[in-house]
């Protein structure tokens, strides 16, 4: 199988690449093990510090809407951290005080939210908070349903209108109401429905992986990537590469065994040690299936933080590149390979963190290929 660019990986990064290469009119495959950072996007693109106007395009392209807002997004904790750029029904803040009073609205028997550790942190900011508990779809009454983010997604869209009417009739004299992240996953238009029915501000707060708006994100993304006619293998792994001097030939998957699939570029956006784009024993950490350099301590003590809630080190392990991201191995660069997003880890900070890397890494690459065409 024959194509002009092979992407090995299906989330932010490698999906951006995908879709941006196809619309230049060249033929790409992505190999997808199905998981990928996506399924933890808190909405906000850090490390975003401006509009980015070809990124805004391309998800426009695929019914996908952000803003731009410099400001500060509420976490799952009732804390806020700094963001700039989030998908369109993420709230960004001048300030964390937002509200005077705001109705938090509960999901009895939730197990992927936690309404009082986000109460709590929101009256440190000065906003008085009431719990108030939605009645549940009628799927969920008899608890044959578990109650996490996923199931509930699946059933709540439907029952938007519902669960208007459920708020209107619970507020009172509050100017904000705070729902967990449900909404969106079946019709992207539903939170916008939300925030035009209800009479007070209406703030989406983050749950627990995996996340509904990274989820969605993934799907639009993925379903543009084949409307634009690219191959996406889900459910696959890049297993083994086929190397002639400087240059790669083809990669083998899983799956498909035998039949390889060959091209002219390779983009390795792999991830991190989620996706196992990393893997690491006691003694060393590597990437398996180009087996390019990796820049990790060789002190295995050096490699986390004791204190838990600590930056640890290991998340700043990554795949060595020269400056046009070709990877390295015994320092000589891969021709004809590009490593994009998180499996850079921390070694490119120059080109930002998390969903901006995967973006800014995403382009560049892009670049380089049609620039050498």
């Amino acid at each position: 199988m024959r194509f002009d660019t092979v992407i090995i990986g299906g989330g932010l990064a490698g999906l951006v690449a995908g879709i941006s290469l196809q619309q230049a009119g060249r033929s790409t495959a992505i190999v997808s093990t199905g998981q990928n950072a996506l399924h933890f996007f808190s909405g906000s693109f850090e490390s975003m510090k401006e509009a980015p106007e070809r990124l805004t395009a391309l998800f426009a392209g695929a019914g996908i809407r952000v803003h731009y807002n410099p400001g500060v997004r509420l976490t799952p904790l009732g804390t806020f951290r700094e963001a700039e750029l989030s998908l369109e029904d993420i709230s960004l803040f001048p300030e964390a005080k937002f509200a005077d009073k705001a109705l938090l609205a509960c999901v009895p028997g939730y197990l992927d939210f936690f309404p009082a550790f986000l109460a709590e942190g929101l009256e440190k900011q000065g906003i008085q908070c009431r719990l108030c508990s939605l009645d549940l779809p009628e799927e969920l009454q008899d608890g044959s349903v578990e109650r996490r983010s996923v199931q509930l997604a699946r059933l709540v869209d439907r029952d938007w209108k519902k669960i208007v009417q459920q708020i209107r009739l619970m507020i009172q004299d509050e100017d904000a109401v705070i729902l967990p992240q449900l909404f969106g996953l079946q019709d992207a238009s539903v939170p916008e429905h939300l925030r035009q029915e209800i009479p007070a501000r209406v703030v989406f707060a983050g749950t627990m992986p995996p996340s509904i708006p990274g989820i969605r994100t993934q799907r639009l993304l993925k379903r543009r990537y084949e409307v634009l006619g690219g191959t996406y293998l889900g459910g696959d792994e890049a297993v083994e590469a086929q190397v002639e001097g400087n240059k790669i030939l083809s990669v083998r998957t899983h799956n498909l065994e035998a039949h390889a699939l060959e091209a002219s570029h390779f983009i390795l956006a792999s991830g991190g040690f989620f996706s196992k784009g990393l893997r690491s024993n006691p003694f060393r950490v590597w990437e398996p299936v180009f087996g390019v350099d990796v820049d990790f301590d060789e002190d295995r003590n050096a490699w986390y933080n004791e204190e838990f809630v600590g930056d640890q080190p290991y998340m700043q392990y990554g795949v060595r590149t020269d400056v046009t991201l070709h990877p390295l191995v015994d320092g000589q660069p891969r021709g004809n390979l590009y490593a994009i997003g998180s499996v850079l880890g921390g070694t490119r900070p120059e080109l930002g963190s998390g969903a901006g890397l995967a973006i800014r890494t995403a382009f560049l690459a892009v670049d380089k290929i049609l620039e050498s065409l």
